[in-house]
């Protein structure tokens, strides 16, 4: 009898425990796969593109969240080289080429890479643009370098967000927005 009592003690036991291991929700989920769904990507995988005359222009990155950082000489050190954005280098394609006050970007694919400055930015458009981070960054396969002068947000922008716009028939503007960062970046496509 002692035997048997003593197995019907070790069944529940062991039942109890797979049952929490295996606690379904009203939605068929486990707890954990119920955790794992819930949890947020913190620089999300996102594109900006546009269409400006004949040019298709395509902005790649993953966008990072300010969560209460300071970002610019903060999180991203003031006169540093940054991938400008999150994981990978962000990139941009462009199927014609782009001009961009008097220098010229040749249609293809380029990291995008800035140095942000308290008041002047410096945009590289690198030719190696598939790495990760800005650790193969090197300033030798920088295809063109523009200065740009940042303009201040009224509001915080909590998500690093690029866009690109069609200002006029063969005319474009790229843009960077963060924390409290506007960068722009017009453009002509060449004919």
């Amino acid at each position: 009898m002692k035997k048997i009592l003593i197995i019907a003690i070790i069944s529940v036991i062991s039942y109890s425990g797979f049952a929490q291991e295996h606690d379904h929700g009203a939605d068929g989920k486990t707890k954990s796969e119920a955790t794992e769904t819930k949890k947020k990507v913190m620089s999300p995988h996102t594109s900006a593109m546009a269409m400006v005359g004949d040019a298709h222009v395509h902005i790649d990155y993953s966008s990072p969240r300010v969560r209460d950082r300071i970002i610019f000489g903060g999180l991203v050190g003031y006169n540093s080289v940054w991938q400008s954005g999150a994981h990978n280098v962000t990139w941009l394609e462009t199927n014609k080429d782009l001009i961009f006050g008097e220098k010229k970007l040749p249609a293809g694919k380029y990291a995008f890479f800035t140095v942000p400055g308290k008041d002047i930015w410096k945009v590289m458009f690198n030719s190696h643009w598939d790495q990760h981070g800005k650790d193969e960054y090197d300033p030798s396969k920088n295809v063109l370098m523009l200065e740009v002068k940042p303009e201040n947000l009224e509001n915080i922008q909590e998500e690093l967000e690029y866009t690109v716009n069609k200002t006029g028939d063969n005319k474009g503007e790229i843009s960077l927005a963060w924390e409290k960062v506007l960068l722009k970046l017009p453009f002509q496509v060449k004919d």
